[in-house]
């Protein structure tokens, strides 16, 4: 019996040191003992295990409140000091998702390892983390993006209930770091992946060596000559795409990115869309001339059976995780600066700093182009 056990225990270590192996092939890292942001991610989980416990034991029970959204709740631990923004909105933010909170803390405060995504962005400032199913995605976040975030939250949260399709990255919570849903999610069988702003400059990236198992991240030109083909389903998202660029607009926003990726659909799956996907429609008994605008702009379409159905659109062939992330950078002075620093360095080419009217219409226009 014990040979018994120590076998078993010889095999999980065998294929745990195999997925480790394989998630250092892919650009993933265990965030064990030895990592240099071990301490820290203790820390985390310690305290948003004791700020969703704070959360669950407070559900407000009626509408959310203007205190809801102000709310600050403090809480001292041995080495650190937590402080959790707004958890009313975000917690009712993750019911109408399906995550309850019990679910939202046994993934993000579990004994598993969270691993470090070693990503070829631009940002090195920050650093990324995925829970170890991969499902939910955390980011550090500066004070400013910080504030931008919870200043305009309130308008961040009707946009979500007005449009529950919206292709804008739906965060969970936000420490001063930011917990959000993966855009790419579950990611068996992804072919490839792609950080589209719609412009010319900087947005190619070398893909990953024939046969190499790193996650690469590529650009706009890496994609061209490729289209998004969705049939039925391109309409609503062309549609999505503009109403979701245009909320951004208004909050004078730029340089956020269309996350893409695919992967082929089996056979058995080409089919899902009519036989097992839910239609998920907006239904009223009579439609007023008033409300005939807002009740077309709507989201009508097929849902995958999945478990992040929002990102995920089925074309004939091919399955597309879209999902609109990054979306805390304002048009302000510095950027005002670099929009015209660009434009001299290099003339007649589009660059990613322009105006937030500019940059909507442009990923607009990208979609447009590349999708049949």
């Amino acid at each position: 019996m014990e040979r018994s056990r120590q076998c078993s225990k010889t095999v999980k270590r065998r294929r745990w040191g195999g997925l480790r192996q394989q998630w250092k092939l892919l650009g993933l890292f265990q965030i064990d003992e030895q990592h240099e942001f071990y301490r820290l991610t203790c820390m985390m989980k310690e305290g948003l295990a004791t700020a969703i416990q704070h959360t669950s034991d407070h559900v407000p029970t009626a509408e959310l409140s203007d205190e809801d959204f102000r709310s600050e709740v403090t809480h001292i631990h041995k080495d650190f000091t937590m402080v959790t923004f707004a958890s009313p909105v975000f917690a009712s933010l993750r019911g109408s998702l399906g995550i309850t909170e019990q679910e939202y803390q046994q993934t993000l405060c579990s004994e598993h390892c969270y691993l470090q995504f070693i990503s070829n962005s631009k940002s090195r400032l920050c650093f990324h983390i995925y829970r170890n199913d991969k499902r939910l995605f955390l980011k550090t976040q500066n004070k400013r993006e910080i504030q931008f975030l919870l200043s305009n939250l309130k308008i961040y949260l009707e946009h979500l209930k007005k449009y529950p399709h919206s292709l804008l990255v739906k965060f969970l919570g936000k420490k001063f770091f930011i917990v959000m849903q993966s855009v790419f999610y579950p990611d068996d069988r992804i072919n490839s992946r792609y950080d589209i702003k719609g412009c010319e400059v900087s947005r190619w990236t070398d893909p990953a060596p024939e046969g190499s198992h790193i996650i690469v991240v590529l650009k706009d030109i890496n994609f061209e000559g490729q289209f998004i083909t969705l049939e039925q389903q391109r309409s609503w998202l062309l549609r999505q795409v503009e109403i979701d660029t245009q909320f951004l607009r208004r909050l004078n926003v730029l340089d956020y990115s269309l996350l893409l990726a695919n992967q082929p659909l089996h056979q058995d799956e080409r089919y899902q869309g009519h036989s097992f996907a839910s239609v998920i429609m907006r239904t009223k008994r009579s439609v007023d001339a008033d409300d005939l605008l807002e009740y077309q702009a709507q989201n009508r379409r097929l849902l995958s059976n999945l478990k992040n159905p929002l990102h995920v659109i089925d074309g004939p062939e091919q399955r597309y995780f879209i999902g609109i992330i990054d979306i805390f950078t304002v048009y302000g002075f510095r950027k005002r600066l670099e929009h015209l620093w660009k434009r001299l360095r290099h003339p007649g080419k589009s660059c990613s700093t322009v105006s937030p009217n500019m940059y909507c219409v442009r990923l607009q226009q990208w979609v447009q182009d590349h999708t049949n």
